[in-house]
């Protein structure tokens, strides 16, 4: 399974990139089921003027709307930075099978204010390619300071 997560954790980077290019932060999101991208989403919170269209948020009601149901319980999530308690309650909300991030968020990621908010039945796979989110962050915020 660690092959096929890194190729889907890689794309998530693809879609984190475009944020980046957008000038949206960069976090990337895709939802697979039974090896098939169903979504792929990024940031869209500038271009939408809109605090809640997180990537996670825009790949789930994408992926839904695919499948035709709001319950993802044969899905994965990949996104490249730990999901914020927001994202955390839609994803446990949607029953998704499992979840995959890279970069942990310290400062406004799920695990610190709400760890029980996923499914209880939700996997969760931390750190994938962290280094690789983590450091496209990086070059993000250290670009706007410029």
């Amino acid at each position: 399974m660690i092959q096929d997560d890194t190729y889907f954790m890689q794309q998530a980077l693809l879609e984190a990139k475009k944020a980046a290019e957008r000038g949206e932060i960069p976090v990337g999101a895709i939802v697979v089921c039974q090896g098939r991208i169903l979504a792929r989403a990024h940031n869209l919170t500038e271009a939408l003027t809109d605090v809640t269209a997180h990537a996670e948020m825009q790949a789930i009601t994408a992926a839904a709307n695919v499948l035709g149901g709001k319950y993802l319980n044969t899905c994965t999530l990949y996104v490249t930075l730990e999901p914020c308690v927001m994202c955390a309650g839609a994803i446990g909300w949607s029953q998704m099978s499992r979840l995959v991030f890279g970069a942990e968020d310290e400062k406004r990621g799920y695990q610190v204010y709400a760890p029980r908010a996923l499914h209880p039945k939700t996997e969760v796979v931390k750190g994938l390619l962290a280094e690789e989110c983590s450091q496209l962050m990086k070059d993000f915020f250290l670009s706007k300071r410029k």
